[in-house]
């Protein structure tokens, strides 16, 4: 194989960082006689030395060389470029020196590194970057014995200085393959910034003006000001950050002066990346604010953005979370040309964003960091990076009790140290998704099975809920909409609630819960403000289930209130939401009522709630259900049949039969413990506990059904009544109603 096989560079996959390795098209190395393990010689503007391994199938033909950027930024290359390879020969290493660029202090780090680079090619001046759980420690090659590339092998003497070596290290060495989950965006991010620094005179050919700057926006913590680090980084581009606060001055004119400085001493050290932060804390709307400093301060930045002077290689990153409070002024093209949207990651992302922050870890090996993805909904980047520091942490916590703080830990003590699946579900109660802070709500872990009875209705959530989070591509395949809302309505106590929850933790979606009275304030336009929001946050996060909770004291029928039409609005913002010109991916609202005749009637037609499912009170064989649930694991005596207490349970719903269990329990306990009773003769005894029939007679008499037959059949007529209502409006509207609707 001869020095002039050319080859494009290309990003590596994430579970691929940090191995030493390249991976190129099967074919190739097929052709050029390469099998997998060798080592090749990669030359760029430098050298660089990885072992060669079969690329993925959508590689094939492409002729590519993935190579991480550790690799990358010891042959000084950038994605896109042209490198040589060719086939070497590399004799094993006696000793290897390493240098850290920075100062560190690792416990056993010389036999810790040797571990992590063995069976890599390494040669003189090289650097190596090493995953830590914060931030990655890269260390240079300061000499290897026997000289030119060598391979570290078991019996290599790994040798560690502890001055670090005397060189600069760019901002933050973060690369591409450092951000996960992004790869759309930053593609689009390369092709605005990157293609016109490092390649300007395509654009001069083309005879049109490179792009001036990119706006990025999204919620916090979604990888926006890493995106404009990786770029500086990858590009050899000097870096300017810039903050808010720190431009402004009590001086008049200072602030201004010293936003033209960063501009002209970015001109100066072109090419340049120029990164604002928080832009909206600088250049917000001129007509609402009211100093005089902050509408200066705007002026010149524009000014400055596409002044008379040009401003050669110099490109404006900015970041926000706030877009629609930046001047519009600057959201024109030849200013910000073109506006990204960094959004909260899928479930994929999630996944590559796990293995970004777990690189440095060590492991269990049974860990399947995609079952911690599928949970995480409503992550973004920096909660995912928090959570992997936690769990970290909680796996530290395991050998504390075997450390001495005096002495220095033992070796076989940092062998046993590892991060299991445990220690992510302890982390995860910790960490909360922050595009849901305001709103989350931590479910309990409820499945269909603690539910009893009601099977028509779990059938109909199952279908409207489950299957569209859970199997999008069926309702793809024939081409239909899954129902957008639905309605759960019947008598308190039938388990519309315990409903909502189950239907959250079996879809493993978020819940948003929402009580009527907390959306509705004093200010005008504020609680419609909290409904938009609210939505807002859903769609971000999705999938999500929204569940508002007696729905009638939000979205009374309107005409009725007699306040200062408050309801009216919301109930009008709450429409609008459900099926307005934004449409609500994967997010699926759910309302229970046990008034659906003061619901407004505008809520209740096709595309807003599609479904309305009556729950209604049990009958003998789901009170049969309901008291195996909450009588599992209760010491019971042989004389209690659950068929009997079901038959002597007439009018009861799930919660009084919940309540009755209960009682019956507690009245058990209340037989048992004596007014002397020590604890040794109380755990003595225990096992004396039993809960006999008596006890449930005794709790049936003391509680009364929360409706009774009466009041039973006066609400099935209610709701009759409210069927027939809805059956007119759609005969009105000429359409038959189904019989095997849920409109019952």
């Amino acid at each position: 194989m001869t020095a002039d096989t050319f080859v494009r560079v290309a990003e590596a996959y994430h579970r691929d960082v940090g191995r030493g390795i390249a991976k190129i098209d099967p074919d190739l190395m097929q052709r050029q006689g390469l099998v997998s393990g060798d080592v090749i010689e990669i030359i760029g503007k430098e050298k660089s030395y990885a072992r060669v391994m079969p690329g993925y199938l959508d590689d094939v033909g492409k002729n590519i060389i993935r190579i991480d950027g550790n690799i990358r930024n010891n042959l000084r290359v950038g994605i896109d470029d042209k490198v040589a390879i060719k086939k070497i020969d590399a004799r094993e290493a006696k000793r290897v020196t390493l240098a850290p660029l920075q100062p560190i202090r690792i416990v056993g780090g010389a036999r810790y590194i040797h571990r992590i680079i063995e069976g890599r090619p390494i040669s003189r001046g090289q650097k190596i970057r090493i995953e830590a759980v914060n931030n990655p420690l890269t260390f240079v090659v300061v000499s290897t014995n026997p000289s030119g590339p060598v391979i570290v092998t078991r019996n290599t003497e790994v040798i560690l200085k502890e001055k670090p070596a005397e060189e600069v290290v760019k901002t933050g060495q973060i690369s591409y393959e450092d951000i996960g989950g992004l790869k759309r965006e930053i593609g689009l991010v390369r092709e605005m910034i990157e293609l016109p620094l490092r390649h300007p005179e395509l654009f001069q050919k083309l005879g049109i003006e490179p792009p001036k700057g990119v706006l990025l926006y999204g919620p916090p913590g979604t990888g926006k000001t890493m995106i404009a680090k990786a770029v500086a980084s990858e590009t050899d581009a000097n870096f300017v950050s810039l903050s808010g606060p720190e431009i402004m001055s009590k001086y008049y004119g200072e602030s201004e002066q010293k936003l033209r400085e960063v501009f002209e001493e970015a001109e100066r050290d072109a090419p340049t990346i120029i990164f604002i932060d928080e832009i909206d804390s600088i250049a917000p709307k001129r007509e609402e604010v009211t100093g005089e400093v902050e509408r200066r301060v705007v002026a010149q930045l524009l000014s400055l953005m596409d002044g008379l002077k040009t401003r050669g290689e110099v490109i404006v990153i900015a970041a926000t979370n706030r877009p629609n409070s930046i001047d519009e002024a600057l959201r024109r093209g030849g200013r910000f040309d073109r506006e990204i949207e960094i959004g909260i990651p899928d479930r994929n992302g999630r996944l590559q964003i796990l293995y970004v922050h777990t690189r440095g870890m060590p492991l269990e090996k049974d860990l399947n960091l995609g079952d911690i993805a599928d949970v995480t909904h409503g992550f973004v980047g920096a909660d995912i990076s928090s959570l992997a520091k936690e769990a970290a942490m909680h796996a530290l916590r395991r050998i504390l009790p075997e450390i001495k703080i005096e002495e220095d830990i033992p070796q076989e003590v940092m062998d046993k140290l590892e991060v299991k699946k445990s220690d992510f579900e302890e982390a995860l109660k910790n960490i909360e998704p922050s595009a849901m802070r305001e709103v989350f709500v931590e479910v309990p872990h409820i499945d269909w099975n603690d539910i009893g009875g009601l099977d028509k209705a779990k059938q109909e959530l199952r279908e409207a809920v489950e299957w569209p989070l859970k199997y999008p591509e069926l309702f793809e395949a024939v081409n239909t909409k899954p129902p957008r809302g639905i309605m759960l309505f019947g008598p308190p106590g039938t388990g519309k609630t315990l409903l909502a929850k189950a239907v959250a933790s079996e879809s493993e979606a978020n819940f948003i819960s929402i009580k009527g009275p907390e959306l509705l304030s004093k200010y005008v336009g504020e609680s419609e403000r909290a409904v938009r929001e609210t939505f807002r946050k859903a769609k971000q996060s999705a999938p999500t289930v929204v569940f508002f909770d007696e729905v009638d004291s939000i979205a009374p029928r309107r005409g009725m209130s007699s306040d200062s039409h408050v309801s009216e609005r919301v109930v009008s913002q709450i429409l609008t939401e459900l099926d307005g010109v934004e449409e609500l991916k994967d997010v699926v609202i759910v309302a229970a009522t046990n008034r659906p005749d003061i619901v407004d009637p505008a809520l209740l037609r096709p595309g807003r709630f599609d479904r309305l499912i009556y729950v209604r009170s049990p009958d003998k064989k789901s009170r049969e259900k309901i008291f195996s649930i909450h009588l599992k694991g209760k010491p019971l005596s042989d004389d209690v049949d659950i068929s009997e207490l079901a038959g002597m349970t007439e009018d009861y719903v799930g919660a009084d039969i919940e309540s009755i269990c209960r009682e019956a329990t507690m009245l058990a306990l209340r037989d048992f413990i004596k007014p002397d009773m020590s604890k040794a003769d109380m755990k003595q005894n225990l096992e004396k506990i039993v809960v006999n029939k008596s006890h449930f007679k005794r709790a049936i008499s003391r509680i009364r059904p929360a409706s009774s037959s009466e009041s039973g059949r006066d609400y099935d007529q209610s709701i009759e009544s409210f069927a027939r209502y809805l059956a007119d409006e759609e005969e009105e509207e000429g359409v038959e109603p189904d019989e095997g609707s849920s409109k019952e």
